[in-house]
């Protein structure tokens, strides 16, 4: 895999960062097309299936479908299921390393990874030619991944996720950052979902879900006021009585409880003042 070196400064959107790139290492075509309608896609590495369902479903083959290249950090969990969904769905994708592209502890696995990103006509850049991974360079690859991202989408993160690093270098250059609403039952939604409860993201459906939603929001909300209406119950129950998929339901409910309109304990919900359904 033949490795190259461009400056830091001829990459758009790296001018940005107060915390300048002298270099960026990378392999594949350079082209600066590939950097024209940019999003970067992260999350955990403990990705979960509704996360990956997500990501593979939904996120991706919708991007990739508006012509939007995919940039995320090739970490194991959403990332790399980000940059192969890109891929399937015959789009292009930008892997940001957290170290570099010569250093010798890169896995057999990685490289092959990296292989056929480059194959499928993408690019992998880092920083560093040599530098090994460590706990610094991972948040100073985020801000890369930030300055070169239009868009930045996080699919799910814990509460102290290395996505949410992401997320703020986004906030703080500007760039419009988004969050997959999940469970709170779920520990690697504590991250997404306190973005959005604090203004730092806005909330991210599929784009069909967002228009069902607007439109029979009152509908769908009642059914499940009315489940709730004289009893507590968990996600299984619901699931079950209403017969809708979990991942959507689950998706629901965290936005009623981030909205107030019902409560979340120990894994029961209960309706929150004012949502009582009358008979």
């Amino acid at each position: 895999m033949e490795i190259k070196r461009i400056e830091g400064r001829k990459v758009a959107g790296l001018a940005a960062l107060l915390q300048p790139v002298d270099e960026l290492w990378y392999s594949g075509e350079w082209d600066e097309g590939i950097f024209t309608h940019t999003a970067a896609v992260v999350g955990s590495r403990r990705m979960t299936q509704y996360g990956q369902r997500v990501v593979e479903e939904k996120l991706v083959p919708q991007l990739v479908s508006g012509g939007v290249t995919v940039i995320s950090g090739m970490m194991y969990g959403v990332d790399q299921a980000a940059h192969r969904a890109c891929m399937e769905c015959g789009g292009r994708t930008v892997a940001v390393l957290g170290f570099g592209l010569k250093w010798p502890g890169i896995s057999t696995n990685d490289l092959r990874f990296m292989d056929e990103i480059v194959k499928k006509g993408g690019l992998v850049v880092s920083e560093w030619e040599n530098q090994p991974g460590t706990l610094w360079t991972f948040p100073m690859r985020d801000r890369i991944m930030a300055a070169l991202a239009q868009e930045i989408y996080v699919v799910e993160a814990a509460a102290k996720s290395g996505s949410l690093i992401t997320a703020e270098w986004g906030v703080k250059l500007g760039r419009k950052v988004w969050a997959v609403p999940g469970p709170v039952t779920s520990k690697v939604s504590e991250g997404t979902n306190r973005l959005i409860a604090d203004g730092k993201a806005q909330m991210w459906l599929p784009q069909q879900q967002i228009s069902l939603s607007l439109k029979d929001r009152d509908t769908n909300n009642a059914e499940i006021y009315a489940m709730l209406q004289n009893e507590t119950l968990g996600i299984d129950d619901l699931v079950r009585k209403l017969k809708r998929p979990v991942e959507e339901l689950g998706a629901k409910l965290s936005l009623l409880v981030l909205s107030g309109e019902i409560i979340e304990k120990e894994g029961k919900y209960f309706l929150g003042s004012g949502n009582w359904v009358k008979r």
